[in-house]
């Protein structure tokens, strides 16, 4: 049965772990839920999805630019942040497109200083929209470029996972979107799938891992934010256990192989699982809850109220 991603589960499988992000505002609630996640049980509040740039979340630090620089939706946005632990490292860098002067920067260190053990990749609506007429064939061009460039970089054993762009809605507006390519926006949800095909394809014969996360999500656009990019802290957790499950196949480990004593948390998160397609992340001060969305089962919404309140009971 399927099942979200519990902290004891993350915290062991990425133990003495460095993971890399990068992409864009998505990928920088990706990063966001796994810090949350390596902390404890609950989900990210709406602040936390939208807020961009801040000097810290969650014990997390920014390493460059963001609110230390210009805070513009200009092609030229940078932002690293790292979170770190006795045993975690995570970090996460923005990026704008998926080949440039600033990747070969980011391929430097890793060249040049502690090399990751998975690197989570997404480049897509900004490659595609806002690089001038001939951006569609110049993705093409990078995607070679930086598929060619990563893998005689890193370790052999680096999972490299390239994620593919996820589905947008009909009417979309976020920080991509300028004016002067307002107009794209109609027909950018059918664009992305073409550019996942071929993205995914090419990343396929490089050696790359894929993770479709457009045909996970296709049947979860309820989860899907009203600016039709964005997606709630339900979706980011799931995306966060889709991550961590891939890792765990190519590693050989079972990641959801819980002792005796973790049965009735298990339980209690494959009940929220099994409703998650229904499910209403409401939030009332520090206190988080899930409630079934359908007006038709709502009484069984107020009976589990309590059995789905967060944060999750933790170990005996």
């Amino acid at each position: 049965m399927r099942t979200f991603a519990m902290r004891s589960e993350a915290r062991q499988l990425l133990h003495n772990k460095f993971v890399v992000v990068l992409g864009g505002s998505v990928q920088r609630s990706m990063y966001k839920d796994l810090v949350l996640l390596l902390q404890r049980d609950q989900y990210l509040t709406l602040p936390q999805l939208k807020s961009k740039g801040e000097f810290s979340f969650e014990q997390d630090v920014l390493v460059e630019e963001g609110r230390l620089g210009p805070m513009t939706n200009g092609t030229d946005y940078r932002e690293v942040r790292q979170y770190r632990s006795d045993h975690h490292l995570l970090r996460f860098y923005f990026l704008t497109r998926i080949y440039s002067p600033y990747m070969e920067s980011i391929l430097e260190d890793f060249r040049r200083g502690v090399k990751p053990d998975v690197i989570v990749i997404s480049s897509c609506l900004w490659d595609i929209t806002r690089y001038g007429l001939e951006c569609v064939g110049q993705y093409k061009e990078n995607l070679h470029k930086f598929f060619g460039q990563i893998k005689a970089i890193v370790y052999r054993d680096c999972l490299i996972l390239w994620a593919l762009a996820m589905p947008l809605g009909k009417k979309i507006k976020g920080g991509f979107l300028v004016p002067e390519v307002s107009h794209l926006a109609p027909t950018l949800r059918y664009d992305i799938i073409e550019a996942n095909f071929y993205s995914g394809r090419l990343a396929e014969a490089y050696g790359l891992d894929v993770l479709d996360l457009h045909f996970h999500s296709r049947c979860s656009l309820q989860h899907r934010m009203p600016d039709g990019v964005h997606w709630d802290a339900l979706a980011h957790r799931r995306i966060s256990s889709l991550l961590l499950q891939h890792a765990a196949e190519a590693w050989g480990v079972d990641l959801y192989d819980p002792p005796l004593s973790c049965r009735k948390r298990l339980v209690h998160t494959q009940l929220i699982d099994i409703l998650s397609a229904d499910l209403l992340l409401v939030e009332h001060g520090s206190v988080q809850w899930l409630l079934l969305g359908s007006g038709g089962t709502s009484w069984l919404a107020e009976s589990l109220t309590c059995a789905l309140s967060f944060p999750f009971p933790q170990n005996p």
